[in-house]
């Protein structure tokens, strides 16, 4: 069984996740987040910062049942390896701090598990911590989560003991109604679905646990009921009882091992003498050590050379994963985060959480570090591809997509401690993106110097906002061959990677109309050479405009800061609902241009002495007002200068 802990950063997973090895018997004594010690977090950065900044797989056997924890990030700069996490996860734990609440991470997180029907539980940590408030952060979960979230326990007591604690799994034991509210509302919420269940309450006026838990069991695994459990995971109460509801609740993996092999690479690694390390979640079949397996989305088989099982630093030689499981797998160097290995059938499909927002330049000062710097990046590019390198050989510079300031502080740590290189960046600037203006056509007819002969008509149109990239050809493969137009298919979206202003181009509709190739003269090849310049034709015909990255934003404030605060976000070109006044403190919703707001959060410490808060969160791309100017270098030659481009990609430009 697999299992994530999400949550926002510091709600507690991290702590969480050492108790129940702990408790479970795994480790021997408790670590702890603030001395660097725990199993999860062995990353020298990650041990000098307290807080994760990898997803890290461990295990424990809890009542006779191997679980695989994974203790993923709660920093929204890491958001990516939630994102990779999600996808391998046959139940979840959101953890929710009873003092802090429902966060913005909170909300993302949560979307994203419903969105992929993963049974989770909510988990409300710190209940021993001055001015936690269950009841508060209850109505939260409601409010912002769902209301399908069901305390399973009762928080009460000026200590914060439990009452009621698990009753459920005590099958010999009736839940009389007059113990507390928690339990009415469980009994009647599990009623309200079941006949049978209704027609007992209502006759008996209380319920069963053994009648209850069958009906509980399926609505949790069904994800129409979330189970809330309270703990303080930092003294270790509700520990046990949270590893007795995953035993009890979650569903277990279904084990086919004897069907074909299929699975998803979640994670990559480098190991210093093995090299690269496939973190692989399988779904179905089996996949041993010096097997040959198939990489569907490379197209190409590669031999396992071991098969490890990892926990935090320490590794273990299993020589075989089987359907259900996660294990490292060494051997495979052409593999890429994402890959699906064997067959697609099983494997969810991938949802985009992480979207990076900033790009900056990376800088070194010792020049003769150029080709370390350039390895290094490349490798934890491999490992987070949402880093996207830029690698300008010809100017020598590099540059990377960020999510924030701390990540950039991360890398800059990680990049010393991992491989003893010092770097800097420079200043940040916005991601934008480019779409087409109105529809129209690109045409490229590739014929000269011989020999080449590739003849392209692509129909260029605007998407919908958020679409992304639509190809599909209507060309005869009499007209141009099958694997011809492979090659046009796989070329379009590298084409399209820089557009007029250098941007990559996005949210529209490519077709091919047109087209052919020559019996004698024609090279697959020349039809990856003519792609790029037709579809920066077809560009150059209907025009581009820029679209701008937008953050949806919940500010709250003293309502005498709420005109000097309202008159900031206007002059930042933010857009926000009408406010609402709440025992003095005003709340804000609305939009703001990231481009405008970079160092908003920093200013608004002064702005209302402290006492302001600012929750955000990607919305989404939209259109740039006209007076709004992006550009960005291109890289390479520009497939608009057809003559110098042919040249270039035949290495014939000096």
């Amino acid at each position: 069984m697999n299992i994530g802990l999400f949550a926002h950063v510091d709600a507690g997973k991290t702590t969480t996740t050492e108790q129940i090895l702990y408790r479970s018997g795994k480790i021997r004594s408790l670590g702890s987040v603030d001395t660097g010690t725990t199993q999860t977090d062995w990353l020298e950065v990650e041990r000098n910062r307290g807080i994760s900044i990898k997803s890290a797989v461990t295990r424990f056997n809890w009542k006779d049942q191997w679980i695989n924890l994974v203790d993923t990030p709660g920093h929204v700069d890491f958001i990516a390896e939630v994102e990779r996490a999600l996808h391998i996860m046959d139940g979840a734990i959101l953890i929710v701090s009873a003092v802090e609440g429902v966060q913005a991470q909170t909300e993302v997180v949560w979307q994203a598990l419903r969105d992929l029907h993963i049974p989770t539980f909510i988990y409300m940590n710190k209940m021993d911590r001055v001015g936690a408030d269950p009841s508060r952060v209850l109505s939260e979960i409601e409010q912002h989560l769902t209301r399908e979230a069901l305390p399973i326990q009762a928080p009460c007591g000026e200590e914060r003991t439990f009452s009621g604690v698990m009753d459920l799994l005590d099958e010999g034991m009736s839940l009389d109604a007059t113990l507390n509210p928690y339990q009415i509302e469980l009994m009647e919420s599990l009623a309200e679905e079941n006949e049978t269940l209704m027609a007992n309450y209502l006759e008996k006026g209380t319920l069963q646990a053994s009648e209850m838990l069958p009906e509980l069991i399926q609505r949790v695994r069904e994800t129409t009921v979330f189970p809330v459990l309270f703990g303080a995971s930092n003294q270790g109460i509700g520990i046990t009882e949270l590893m007795d509801a995953i035993v009890n609740f979650f569903p277990k993996p279904e084990i086919l091992t004897n069907a074909p092999v299929s699975g998803i690479i979640f994670k990559m690694e480098r190991d210093e003498t093995m090299g690269k390390v496939s973190y692989v979640r399988l779904y179905k079949g089996k996949i041993e050590n010096r097997e040959n397996v198939y990489n569907l989305s490379r197209g190409i088989e590669e031999k396992v050379t071991q098969i490890r099982r990892i926990e935090g630093n320490k590794a273990q030689d299993i020589g075989k994963l089987e359907a259900g499981d996660i294990a490292a797998v060494y051997g495979w160097s052409e593999a890429k985060i994402g890959d699906i290995i064997g067959s697609a059938d099983g494997v969810p499909t991938m949802r985009s959480l992480g979207v990076p927002l900033l790009t900056v330049q990376v800088m070194w000062e010792n020049e003769d570090n150029y080709t370390k710097v350039v390895e290094a990046l490349q490798m934890l590019t491999d490992e987070d591809p949402l880093l996207g390198l830029q690698w300008i050989k010809e100017k020598r510079e590099l540059h990377l997509k960020v999510m924030g300031s701390i990540q950039m502080e991360i890398l800059v740590q990680l990049v010393k401690s991992r491989f003893n290189l010092d770097i800097s960046f420079g200043k940040p600037s916005v991601i934008y993106q480019e779409t087409p203006k109105t529809s129209g056509e690109g045409f490229i007819a590739y014929t000269m110097p011989k020999p080449c002969w590739a003849v392209l008509r692509f129909k260029i149109e605007p998407g919908e906002r958020g679409s992304g990239i639509s190809y599909h050809s209507i060309v005869r493969k009499e007209d141009i061959l099958e694997r011809y137009q492979n090659e046009v298919a796989r070329t379009v979206p590298e084409a399209l990677k820089q557009g007029l202003y250098g941007w990559e181009v996005t949210d529209l509709k490519v077709t091919l109309v047109a087209g052919e190739h020559h019996v004698m003269h024609t090279h697959p090849l020349d039809f990856v050479v003519a792609t790029p310049m037709g579809i920066m034709d077809g560009l150059a015909n209907v025009g581009t405009k820029l679209l701008e990255p937008i953050l949806h934003f919940k500010l709250t404030t003293p309502e005498t800061f709420s005109g000097k605060l309202m008159n900031e976000l206007i002059q930042m070109r933010g857009t926000f609902d009408t406010p609402k006044v709440n025992n003095g403190r005003m709340e804000l919703s609305g939009s703001l241009p990231v481009a405008t707001s970079l160092d908003f959060p920093a200013r608004l410490g002064s702005l209302t002495k402290g006492r302001g808060t600012l929750k955000t969160q990607f919305k989404g791309y939209q259109e740039c007002p006209p007076d709004v100017e992006a550009t960005r270098p291109r890289i390479g030659v520009n497939p608009l200068d057809q003559s110098k481009y042919i040249l270039s990609v035949r290495n014939a430009l000096k």
